[in-house]
C-alpha cells in the first residue's frame, strides 16, 4: 500500500507543533500500525531527518503506553490498542491524519508523546489498599461472591491508557476512575478506605485539568477493554456517599 500520512510534529512541550506530510509506499496490510511508522522512521533516519516520536512499550495490547488519536478516533478505526490496529483496516492511496492525545491533562512532550503522569497521581491519592494484610492468604480465605469478583475483574482490566480521556468531548477522566473505584468497591478489601478513596481520587481527577462528565459515552465506546459507562455511575453513588456520611 501507499499511503498518506499527516503527522503532528512538535519538538517539545514549549514549542509550537504543527503537521506534517509524509508519502510511505510498500506498507503491508499485515503489519501493525505502530510497525508502519518504524518502517517511516527507518526512512527519516536514514534521509538524516528527526523520526516520529511516539510511545509504545509492549505491544501487545496489555500496558497501555500506546496511544494516538488516528483521523479523529482514539486508538483508530477498530476498538483495540493502537500497537493492536493493522493496516489492514486500511487501503491503498489512504490519507491518515495521526495526533497525539489531546488534553489539558496530558500535554505533548514531543511529537506523539503525551504526559500522562496525571493518571498515575490519581491512582496515588486513592486507588489502592494501604492496609497490611500480611502474607498472601489462600485463594478461598475470603469470600467473595462471583458478581462481585467478576464486577472488580472488569473494573481492573483497565489498562490506563487514556484513550476515554481522548475520546471524550470534555477530556474526562471519570471512565478511567471509575474502573479503578469499581475495581476495589468490589472487593471485601476495598470497603475500610472506600469512602476516603473516592473523595481522594474525584478530587485529584479535577485538580488535574480533566474536565467534567456529561454521559455521551465516547469514552466506553473507545475504551479498547470494554469498560462500561455504568462505573461512572457507581463511581458517582460512591461520592455522594461518602459526602453524606462527611468524608
Amino acid at each position: 500500500m501507499k499511503l498518506t500520512l499527516n503527522i503532528w510534529r512538535q519538538e517539545s512541550q514549549s514549542t509550537t507543533g504543527a503537521m506534517k506530510n509524509y508519502v510511505i509506499d510498500n506498507v503491508s496490510e499485515d503489519m501493525s500500525f505502530l510497525e508502519m511508522l518504524d518502517v517511516l522512521n527507518e526512512e527519516l533516519i536514514e534521509k538524516g531527518e528527526d523520526p516520529v516520536a511516539f510511545d509504545s512499550d509492549c505491544r501487545e495490547g496489555i500496558c497501555g503506553m500506546c496511544g494516538l488519536v488516528i483521523n479523529g478516533q482514539a486508538h483508530g478505526p477498530e476498538v483495540t490498542t493502537t500497537c493492536q490496529l493493522h493496516m489492514r483496516s486500511f487501503k491503498d492511496g489512504d490519507e491518515i491524519t495521526i495526533e497525539p492525545w489531546r488534553a489539558e491533562a496530558f500535554p505533548v512532550l514531543k511529537d506523539l508523546c503525551t504526559n500522562r503522569e496525571s493518571l498515575d497521581r490519581i491512582i496515588q491519592a486513592g486507588g489502592y489498599v494501604s492496609a497490611n494484610t500480611g502474607a498472601a492468604p489462600d485463594a478461598h480465605a475470603t469470600l467473595v461472591p462471583k458478581d462481585n469478583a467478576d464486577r472488580a475483574f472488569m473494573g481492573a482490566e483497565c489498562i490506563g491508557c487514556g484513550a476515554c480521556v481522548a475520546a471524550c468531548p470534555n477530556a474526562s477522566g471519570m471512565l478511567f476512575m471509575g474502573a479503578k473505584i469499581t475495581h476495589l468497591g468490589e472487593l471485601p478489601q476495598g470497603q475500610p478506605e472506600r469512602d476516603a478513596r473516592v473523595v481522594s481520587m474525584v478530587d485529584q481527577h479535577d485538580a488535574e485539568g480533566f474536565g467534567g462528565c456529561t454521559n455521551l459515552g465516547e469514552c466506553s465506546r473507545a475504551c479498547p477493554k470494554g469498560i462500561p459507562l455504568n462505573v461512572i455511575s457507581q463511581m458517582n453513588r460512591d461520592l455522594l456517599r461518602a459526602k453524606s456520611h462527611g468524608k
